[in-house]
């Protein structure tokens, strides 16, 4: 992986971390189209750019995170982020196996587009228009949505999102709380592969690899950087999106993409 491919895959990610249209399946599917190797670096490099998408919520809803004097926003993220972290560690290596394989994925693209489409009108008359008003109970209810995600292709953002329509949240307050419950969640994983996880193949620990050479570093940095930034405007677009169109764009987006990349990995690959 060069640094243009790394510039390129740190913008797909900044672009579909927050969308409901899956980061992941999008890094892989980049990485795949220009026959970037999937070794342990670049395994890492796509999990450790989330960093960078992590830091755009924290600055666009910076008083939310830094008004200590609300401690139950932080339990509510506590609680919610518990289901994600306990089921990640327990079926991680399957997990891992799955991203080995694109058809399946672009499968679950287009029945999540499918979902997508008929969303709007399944959830009526929203009673929680607010942050505050989310109870623990619906914040751990949202967390086991959002573990549905472990399956690539889903999307941690459209299964948070759906399961805060279901308990009951506005799609905005629904959104911006997945956007919120990212954070942890996020961070977890950052941390875990950069730093805990070790791969069976190079024995080496992902904080060594990001640092075994410089070029390694700087495409770290560059990524997180560019990831930044693109999550920056795309967490602003997509409110906008949803507040206008809801989330039949998305679904239609998700089913078209599925199907390009199905018909692209059955034939051409």
């Amino acid at each position: 992986m060069d640094f243009i491919q790394a510039v390129l895959i740190a913008i797909v990610e900044g672009l579909t971390e927050y969308l409901p249209v899956s980061s992941t399946a999008h890094m892989i599917f980049t990485s795949s189209f220009f026959g970037i190797q999937s070794d342990d670096f670049v395994k890492l490099f796509q999990v450790s750019i989330q960093f960078g998408a992590i830091l755009a919520v924290v600055v666009l809803y910076w008083k939310k995170f830094f008004d200590f004097s609300k401690i139950n926003f932080y339990v509510k993220l506590a609680c919610a982020v518990m289901p994600a972290l306990i089921l990640g560690k327990l079926f991680d290596d399957k997990i891992e196996a799955v991203l080995e394989k694109p058809i399946p994925i672009a499968i679950v693209l287009i029945i999540g587009g499918i979902i997508l489409l008929f969303i709007d009108g399944r959830f009526h008359s929203p009673t929680v228009t607010n942050e505050e008003d989310i109870t623990i109970k619906k914040a751990v209810t949202i967390g086991f949505w959002q573990c549905l995600a472990m399956m690539p292709g889903t999307s941690r953002s459209a299964a948070s999102i759906i399961g805060g329509m279901q308990q009951g949240l506005t799609r905005e307050t629904a959104a911006e709380f997945s956007f919120f419950l990212a954070v942890p969640t996020m961070l977890a994983v950052t941390c875990y592969s950069v730093f805990l996880k070790t791969y069976e193949t190079s024995q080496m620990k992902g904080y060594e690899l990001i640092l075994k050479t410089n070029e390694n570093l700087k495409m770290f940095i560059i990524g997180n950087i560019v990831a930044f930034i693109v999550a920056l405007i795309a967490i602003k677009f997509f409110i906008g999106v949803i507040k206008k169109f809801g989330f039949k764009p998305w679904g239609y987006y998700r089913i078209i993409a599925g199907v390009i990349l199905l018909v692209y990995f059955s034939l051409v690959k």
